[in-house]
């Protein structure tokens, strides 16, 4: 119990550095222009010179130390949802940097999203598990999130502003996702043979090559549209998918039986402020103002 607690305060740290560093982040990408058509990321050299960038990205890195250590004391498919907690943390701080007040559609969608989420997770609640991953497991697993990462981005830009920040955003959930697995899997060396068999350990590289390629694409999303847009997607789309690698990968057992039908309720209450959430006046409307 008291390492679970110690995971969750360590997730929560971990959310708050993740929604700094959107937010710093965003206010960055906000004011670099487009490239010139058929040079999409011509714009990524320009955010090296904002300090505020460099800032973001930094509070980046300490977000994923504490990460690693709630991740080494508590389930992947507890930690990661409870690192939606970014949500709120996103929507105060870029109220307040942006000074854009969400609206009560955004609020009220915010809302359903994070008790849908909550309750969610109060009815699959996970428990038990391996400290490590077969390697057979990630010979699956990797190619079809690979192949579910290409097509969302192929997908998103074909699409406006607002949709395509969604869809990018659900595609670095995904990376996200596999990063903290790989994480959680690298840990399981140290832990076991120490720091040799960690840095010999193909999922350390693996942690890199995902988290460089979600870094990456985080910025993409962030240059596309509105916080509002990304970050449902990015948070809520990371702790599904960590719900289901934690079952799939590290076999944490999950309560299904006659709590299904609950649990499909309250996943609809999410698509529910999902959908408001893209028909409000903040997913809709321009970027958030210039503040330089």
């Amino acid at each position: 119990m008291l390492w679970t607690a110690l995971s969750i305060v360590l997730a929560v740290l971990a959310a708050m550095g993740n929604a700094a560093a959107s937010v710093l982040q965003r206010r960055a990408a906000a004011v670099e222009r487009p490239g010139p058509s058929g040079r999409r990321l011509s714009w990524l050299p320009g955010l090296l010179r904002r300090p505020v960038w460099l800032w973001g990205a930094g509070t980046l890195v300490l977000s994923a130390v504490c990460q690693a250590g709630a991740l080494a004391t508590g389930p992947l498919a507890v930690v990661q949802p409870v690192m939606t907690t970014e949500l709120l943390f996103t929507l105060v701080l870029g109220g307040l940097v942006f000074r854009q007040r969400p609206g009560g559609r955004a609020w009220a969608a915010f809302a359903a999203m994070v008790v849908g989420l909550a309750a969610f997770l109060w009815l699959v609640w996970p428990s038990g598990g391996a400290a490590s991953v077969p390697s057979g497991r990630w010979m699956v697993m990797a190619p079809l999130a690979v192949a579910l990462v290409a097509v969302l981005v192929v997908v998103a830009f074909r699409l406006p502003s607002a949709p395509r920040a969604t869809v990018l955003g659900s595609a670095t959930a995904v990376l996200f996702g596999v990063t903290a697995a790989l994480m959680k899997d690298a840990i399981s060396y140290l832990a076991d043979d120490g720091l040799v068999a960690l840095l010999t350990a193909w999922q350390t590289y693996g942690v890199a090559v995902a988290g460089g390629a979600g870094f990456l694409l985080l910025q993409m999303t962030l240059h596309a549209g509105t916080l509002v847009a990304s970050q449902p997607a990015l948070t809520l789309g990371d702790a599904f998918l960590s719900v289901v690698l934690g079952a799939a990968l590290f076999d944490e057992r999950l309560s299904l039986g006659w709590r299904v039908l609950p649990e499909l309720a309250a996943l609809a209450l999410i698509g529910a402020g999902s959908v408001q959430l893209a028909r409000s006046p903040a997913v809709a409307g321009t970027s958030e103002k210039e503040i330089w």
